[in-house]
């Protein structure tokens, strides 16, 4: 149980410390801007169908489940207010942030692990490429980049999802649903709970960097990095958004 324990505190500090140069090294140049917007592209480009899709189908079944609830009580025109607020707040963020853990963390895992096991990151450290800052830092800051703008994909996709269902169901116009929706939402809302997602979009990044340049066991080590890429960093998304939406209760606590 010691040797367990020591092992696993082992494990903890050392994934910090990468996490740690991770951040020194993107905010110090050069930076790999070529690499970085490939990377942009790959991760946050081709994940939009995804995102649109889900937050789509998310906006149809948060409307559905909410006019069945607010029926009870005759409110069916809170409706397009309770599902703005649902989703820019708390469904969007997290729903996209675990979407992500999913495509994004299982994709750099592989792919890392690939290249270690291939010895593919020595060849580039071989040619004198700094193998940590084009590897890593850029799939981090792209990632970064891309959760909070593809955060907004899911909640606009989501109040049209949410739209189309009421407007089956009650004729609603596009105006009045979309000018009930907005009307309760302001900034404070919408900034922290967007902003959140940069947060997600670093562990995600740096959680499946970690496990991937740290693979070992040819590909059977490549195919356990990729699954654990995606179980840890949707663990620590989960647990860091407890801890993020208390820190933005505390600076806003309307």
């Amino acid at each position: 149980m010691g040797r367990t324990v020591i092992t696993f505190l082992e494990g903890v500090g050392d994934a910090s410390r990468f996490a740690a140069r991770v951040v020194v090294e993107s905010i110090r140049p050069p930076y790999e801007f070529r690499e970085m917007v490939r990377q942009l592209f790959e991760l946050g480009v081709r994940s939009v169908p995804l995102i649109a899709a889900a937050g789509f189908a998310i906006g149809v079944v948060l409307s559905m489940h909410t006019r069945a609830s607010l029926a009870r009580f005759g409110a069916e025109a809170l409706i397009p207010a309770g599902l703005a607020i649902a989703l820019v707040r708390e469904t969007g963020p997290l729903t996209a942030g675990l979407l992500l853990s999913g495509r994004i963390g299982a994709g750099i895992g592989a792919e890392l692990g690939a290249m270690k096991v291939t010895e593919q990151i020595d060849a580039l450290e071989a040619v004198a490429v700094d193998s940590f800052r084009y590897l890593v830092v850029t799939r981090v800051v792209a990632c970064v980049i891309a959760l909070p703008l593809l955060t907004t994909v899911m909640n606009f996709t989501g109040m049209l999802g949410g739209f189309t269902a009421e407007t089956v169901i009650t004729g609603m116009p596009f105006q009045t649903y979309f000018q009930q929706a907005f009307t309760p939402i302001e900034f404070s809302d919408l900034i922290p709970a967007t902003l959140k997602t940069t947060v997600f979009g670093f562990i995600i990044a740096t959680t499946a960097s970690y496990l991937g340049i740290n693979t070992s066991r040819g590909t059977e080590g490549v195919g356990q990095a990729s699954t654990r890429s995606v179980v840890l960093a949707s663990m620590l998304l989960i647990g860091a958004n407890v801890l993020l939406v208390r820190l933005i209760f505390f600076f806003y606590p309307q």
